[in-house]
């Protein structure tokens, strides 16, 4: 009996691990509406910024937990770049995913 237990609970556990991993995926989709106004710098290829001169970093093919880490820091105010911080400070934590799913199966850039 006790063994069957262990095996329910096991299953139980197993099944909400599955039910919040799949929760908290991004949608590319609704990332790549949710991404326009991000590829306007993110998504020239070679694109500098005028001043501060800097090189604006392609996104796409980033690894997602990164671009979420990136931008929930924006948000806080952990990363200073104005531009960023404001952009990060209307995201939910959802819209983080979305984008993030987004440019992780993209190639983030305009043609």
């Amino acid at each position: 009996m006790r063994a069957k237990s262990l095996f329910v609970l096991g299953g139980v556990s197993l099944w909400l691990a599955v039910a919040t991993v799949a929760q908290a995926a991004g949608n590319p989709d609704e990332g790549a509406k949710k991404a326009k106004t991000c590829l306007g710098c993110h998504g020239v290829v070679g694109y500098r910024n005028a001043y501060p001169t800097y090189h604006v970093p392609r996104l796409g093919g980033q690894h997602a937990d990164y671009i979420v880490s990136a931008l929930k820091d924006y948000k806080a105010g952990n990363r200073s770049h104005k531009t960023m911080q404001s952009q990060a400070a209307s995201l939910s934590d959802q819209d983080m995913l979305d984008i993030a799913a987004y440019f992780a199966q993209s190639k983030g850039q305009t043609e």
